[in-house]
């Protein structure tokens, strides 16, 4: 949206036509004999080595997948295992130029890719390297299995090291490169370049998009390469990634030292099927899928179609993006045509294609025919040939027989406290920056110049006046005055921090909040998304793999469905699944609304508290939003930050102080009591807190119960020793949010209280939450939206009589019951 974009309608209104360029579909003709002067010998004939090698690990899987034993060693695997047999040539084909600085992210049938990547990273890296990585990586402990019989250099180690490493973690056994806990969808080895493989179809779509982001942002060398399948372009996150990925601004509006496109190729592995559908023919409609690149740019993201059965072909087109990428001309769109000879997993009978269309591609067999060219060029004899298999499968075996053995390479244990998943669920750390770029943060103006630090420095910083009464939003600071102040400082100390989201830049963010951002921060860290709920999430993901920290923003809690995966699958378990590797320093901001009806009215905090891996948090004053932000700002792990739309002007009131203009962290997982009492305590979450205060009152002046009300402020983690000591104290307890009752987190909350303080309580701890319906409108928003009297009525029906006391609205048992019933 910004004013220097004008629209003129004599411009759009205009006749015309669009001219499309023709794409490239196979242009790479060349024999393998006419490339010897572009190509050393032994390069090509590595090419060849490490083809065969991908292929015996492949088809040492599939061997005890289907038999049980691979050269009679028998072994069962339980888990996973989506093969590549066939695609070999499409792996080391793109792996051959990369370094370990260009960064490959892959799909649930990627082992042939982390191998292929390996095996060319070991190639470029120095012994010096090479064994320092080895013997820092998990302090060697990958290293001490293999190193024992040891033969040859320090090379031959290190493609010991990544064939063992990688099939023990296929595995699930605690030397693999993820601890055993990526297994064999996830699994990766970052000092290679090989980043998170991923078991959803299309899931590196928009991850990878941000891991370009990060390097463009930042200035780092290397590129991205996003490998998945043809299928997941029906997927939605990979259309919403290619949008983003391909938006405008990066070439017209940031600053010339970060301006042109993102260094990503988009490579579709194009095997033709995604499980039994055939994309093309049947369940999609663009036929040649490079066509595609041809609806997202005026470049056609230099779409073509390659043929991944040649491996000299990929390494052409690898060559060729790489300096259309490194021209600042990215992203790039590839469509490299392969096939799988194995189903889509080894109990896929393949019963949906005719086994002559799997002999045709055999005949074809990348694998033998490369074999059989390097003969014809006189590279290699015959006997040669056999002696490469031979070694291939030697050291398949070698690392096979050592992966199997539990003794050898047993698996983590999670039975005891601090296991390895208690431990690596978060990383639990304080980082105040991350020196990506060895600048200081960059700011375009001074923070005391900025024009929203001025107007908020005149600002009462206490929300009461002296007779008591709450001051107004414009002469006091508030909640959204309170997240500004948060977002300002982080950024001004951390140059890797980036936010986006809709209507970040320009307008001051959702409802206002980031007003005054637009003056102090370049493009490249402040900008406008698309309307893309599942890149913007999945984006923060990729970004913060590669090491940087994501602020980003879904302008309504109703939004995070769209943004599912990326939050759930995502976000919350790539540290586990990395055994500690990686880090997600990543906060979402997620508004909560009121007065918009039923799709923009919804408390979703039960989902993502649901969800393993994810901290939650939900303040509900200024004091606690600045202290809480600056805690998750600072902090390595994912956190929902979610805010309620009704309290963005709402003042400090409860810290005399006021809200501290320095910095501050309050730690996440504290309640807090916002008002003493010793006959019964209220727990709310978020908003609720001021109805809660407002029905204590109520209770107090009528009725004499002194009621104690504590804001959880923190959802995940959560201590509980607080409101365990409080209901020590009063024995009753009502627990209050404006979530829909139903599944809410109040109810797992009640059931924990009942458990930890059974023996302090009168009665049953009791949840009020909002109905078990769509949100109202507005104007009948109390009918929905627990207010002071159903406090009341909840308080006299389940936990005190009060004297004289009408219930507004039925809610003893037996209407509950009823409600219940009837799914209500």
């Amino acid at each position: 949206m910004p004013k220097s974009l004008m629209i003129h309608p004599q411009d759009v209104r205009k006749p015309g036509q669009i001219e499309f360029k023709p794409i490239p579909i196979n242009q790479y003709q060349r024999k393998l004999s006419a490339e010897l002067d572009r190509f050393a010998s032994e390069d090509l004939l590595r090419i060849h080595r490490d083809m065969v090698i991908i292929r015996t690990f492949e088809t040492m899987l599939n061997e005890v997948k289907i038999k049980g034993n691979f050269h009679g060693v028998e072994y069962n695997h339980r888990g996973p295992a989506h093969l590549s047999i066939g695609q070999e040539a499409a792996s080391v084909g793109q792996a051959f130029l990369l370094g370990v600085d260009d960064h490959i992210y892959g799909s649930h049938r990627s082992h042939g890719e982390i191998l292929a990547k390996g095996l060319s990273a070991i190639e470029k890296l120095d012994d010096a390297t090479l064994l320092k990585t080895m013997e820092t990586f998990f302090d060697g402990a990958t290293l001490r299995v293999v190193e024992k019989d040891a033969k040859g250099s320090v090379k031959d180690l290190a493609i010991d090291y990544l064939i063992y490493g990688t099939l023990a973690e296929i595995f699930g056994r605690e030397a693999g490169f993820n601890k055993g806990m990526g297994g064999s969808m996830h699994a990766f080895f970052t000092p290679f370049g090989v980043y998170p493989n991923n078991a959803i179809v299309g899931g590196s779509g928009d991850i990878t998009v941000g891991a370009a982001l990060f390097k463009k942002v930042n200035k780092k060398p290397g590129l991205v390469i996003c490998n998945i399948g043809d299928a997941s372009l029906g997927c939605g996150p990979v259309w919403e990634g290619l949008c983003f990925a391909t938006m405008d601004q990066f070439k017209t509006l940031w600053d010339e030292a970060h301006r042109g496109g993102l260094p990503l190729i988009m490579n579709f592995v194009n095997n033709f099927y995604g499980m039994g559908g055939q994309p093309v023919g049947e369940t999609m409609g663009f036929g040649v899928l490079a066509r595609l690149g041809a609806g997202l740019t005026p470049d056609q993201m230099h779409a073509e179609r390659i043929d991944g059965y040649n491996p000299l072909a990929v390494i052409d087109a690898i060559a060729r993006k790489r300096e259309i990428i490194a021209n600042g001309d990215g992203p790039v769109l590839l469509d490299t045509v392969t096939y799988r000879f194995s189903g889509h997993s080894p109990s896929d009978a393949s019963s949906y294609r005719e086994k002559k269309e799997v002999e045709e591609w055999q005949d074809i067999d990348s694998v033998k025919t490369y074999g059989g060219s390097l003969v014809d060029a006189g590279l290699l004899g015959e006997t040669d040939v056999a002696a490469v298999w031979e070694r291939g499968d030697a050291l398949v075996l070698k690392a096979y027989k050592k992966a199997i053995d539990i003794e050898i390479s047993p698996r983590a244990n999670l039975y005891g406290t601090g296991g390895l998943l208690e431990s690596t669920m978060f990383s639990n750390q304080s980082v105040d920056a991350f020196e990506t770029t060895g600048e200081p943060a960059e700011i375009s103006i001074p923070n005391a110049e900025n024009p929203r630090v001025k107007q908020i420095a005149k600002l009462a910083r206490f929300g009461l006046d002296e007779s008591g009464k709450s001051l107004p939003a414009t002469r006091a600071v508030s909640f959204k005055d309170a997240v500004f102040e948060s977002v300002l400082h982080r950024f001004s100390i951390d140059p890797s921090l980036i936010a986006y989201g809709e209507e970040n830049r320009d307008w001051g963010g959702a409802f206002g909040v980031y007003r005054g951002l637009t003056e102090a921060l370049p493009y490249h860290r402040l900008f406008n998304s698309p309307i893309s709920e599942a890149a913007i999430a999945g984006t923060a993901v990729g970004y913060a793999l590669e090491g940087g920290r994501a602020l980003v923003e879904l302008m309504y809690c109703d939004f995070l469905g769209r943004a599912g995966d990326e939050i759930f699958n995502q976000l919350s378990k790539w540290q586990s699944m990395s055994g500690g590797v990686l880090k997600m320093p990543v906060v979402m901001r997620v508004s909560v609304g009121s007065k918009y009806g039923a799709q923009h009215s919804q408390d979703w905090t039960a989902l993502v508290a649901h969800i393993p891996g994810l901290k939650v948090v939900f303040p509900a004053t200024p004091y606690d939003a600045k202290g809480l932000l600056n805690s998750a700002l600072r902090g390595t792990d994912p956190v929902i930050f979610f805010e309620s739309q009704r309290l963005y002007n709402q003042v400090e009131v409860f810290h005399t102080e006021g809200v501290p203009t320095g910095y501050y962290e309050i730690e996440i997982g504290k309640p807090d009591v916002k008002k003493a009492g010793k006959d019964l305590t209220i727990l709310s979450i978020g908003a609720t807190v001021y109805r809660a205060l407002a029905a204590a009152k109520v209770l107090e002046e009528k009725y004499g119960i002194s009621t104690e009300v504590i804001d959880a402020r923190s959802i995940v983690p959560f201590d509980y020793s607080l409101v365990i000591e409080s209901v020590k104290k009063t024995g009753k307890i009502l627990l209050a949010s404006d979530a829909c009752e139903r599944g809410s987190v109040l109810q797992t909350m009640a059931a924990k209280i009942g458990q930890f303080a059974f023996n302090y309580l009168d009665a049953p701890p009791v949840v009020l939450g909002a109905r078990n319906w769509i949100t109202p409108p507005d104007e009948i928003e109390d009918s929905f939206f627990p207010f002071t009297a159903d406090f009341l009525d909840a308080i006299h029906e389940h936990i005190v009589r009060l004297p004289g006391y009408t219930v507004v609205r039925r809610t003893d048992t037996a209407d509950l019951l009823r409600r219940s019933a009837s799914g209500v």
